[in-house]
């Protein structure tokens, strides 16, 4: 939890800046109850109730208001704890996974042609002594 408080205030920083390099952070059903997506459902149970607790006035010690994060916290419960609901996610995570992975791997593919990367050439003397000393 005092991850995602972290980050939201990195968050907001970040876009009250006139910079252009705006960070959005996607925050899924499993970091808001802060557990792994492989957990069961009685580990799913237990870290919500105990977020719950901990947020039951829906303020943070400093007078934060932490509604819209309780009310993120419920709606992963409600996701997570019914099998079919977290089936169908985990599927669209995945689906979000994989087009993530192709478009990086589209921008890197066109980033830096190959035939213009350069590679340093090693000097006939170093590779002659690396080849004593490796003899």
């Amino acid at each position: 939890m005092a991850r995602l408080l972290l980050n939201c205030r990195r968050w907001i920083k970040q876009t009250n800046t006139d910079s252009d390099s705006e960070q959005l952070v996607n925050y899924t059903h499993y970091d808001y109850l802060d557990i792994a997506p492989g957990a069961n459902s009685a580990r799913i149970e237990i870290a919500y109730l105990a977020l719950i607790e901990n947020l039951q006035y829906g303020e943070s010690v400093g007078g934060q208001d932490l509604s819209g994060l309780v009310r993120r916290i419920h709606t992963a419960y409600e996701v997570l704890s019914h099998p079919d609901q977290r089936q169908a996610y985990d599927a669209k995570l995945a689906h979000e996974a994989a087009q993530a992975d192709s478009e990086l791997q589209s921008m890197l593919d066109l980033s830096l042609p190959r035939s213009l990367r350069h590679v340093q050439e090693i000097p006939g003397e170093r590779i002659a002594a690396i080849t004593q000393l490796a003899a």
